[in-house]
């Protein structure tokens, strides 16, 4: 009899931190992707659209190489969800396909607002900023190009993000540029440009 309780009371300690380690992934709170770090590869193709800019038709393909941080401040309730700011910081390298010029490069920074879901699982998201960049002006060769090699870039961003897993996220979204130089050349036509981008991030 002793013996059987003896086995009994060992297996009673042996399943004690099962049952806790149970109760720790129960009560475990969800990946929060806005405590970390992330790097984004973004990819897209903008189309010249109207305004006071360049009549003439381009098609900018854009390749960035994007930083955000974590979150600045706390994280506010809102609808449901909450409401986060983030930085972004931007590697541009973008071939024009169409245009007199044939390549922008450059880098810009943004804030970016966040709604997130309280599982973390999605966002929505919009990004606002800018930047500096070089391309391989035409203007004074081709009525409509660019006038000068140093521009000025502004961007907005609006979009929805989600987590595929922990710390991998994929996005798209509509994304605005507009380049200038400000007139530090007489030719500045300018190009405002817009069209849809894709990207997957990784968080550390």
């Amino acid at each position: 009899m002793r013996f059987i309780r003896a086995v009994c009371a060992l297996a009673a300690m042996a399943a004690a931190p099962l049952a806790r380690a149970d109760a720790d992934a129960t009560s475990a709170q969800p990946y929060d992707p806005t405590e970390h770090w992330e790097v984004n590869t973004e990819t897209g193709v903008l189309w010249r659209v109207t305004g006071s800019a360049t009549p003439l038709a381009y098609t900018v393909l854009p390749q960035l190489l994007t930083v955000e941080s974590t979150r600045v401040g706390t994280a506010r309730p809102l609808a449901g969800g909450d409401f986060v700011i983030r930085n972004r910081f931007s590697l541009l390298v973008e071939p024009i396909s169409m245009g007199p010029e044939h390549h922008f490069l450059g880098g810009t920074a943004s804030g970016i607002m966040e709604w997130w879901d309280k599982r973390r699982t999605r966002a929505l998201f919009f990004a606002a900023g800018g930047g500096v960049g070089w391309l391989d002006s035409k203007g004074h060769a081709v009525k409509g190009g660019q006038g000068e090699d140093f521009n000025f870039t502004w961007l907005a961003y609006p979009g929805v993000r989600f987590m595929l897993r922990d710390r991998l996220s994929g996005s798209v979204g509509v994304y605005f540029q507009h380049i200038s130089n400000t007139y530090l050349n007489r030719v500045n036509p300018g190009l405002n440009a817009v069209g849809p981008m894709a990207s997957l991030g990784w968080h550390f």
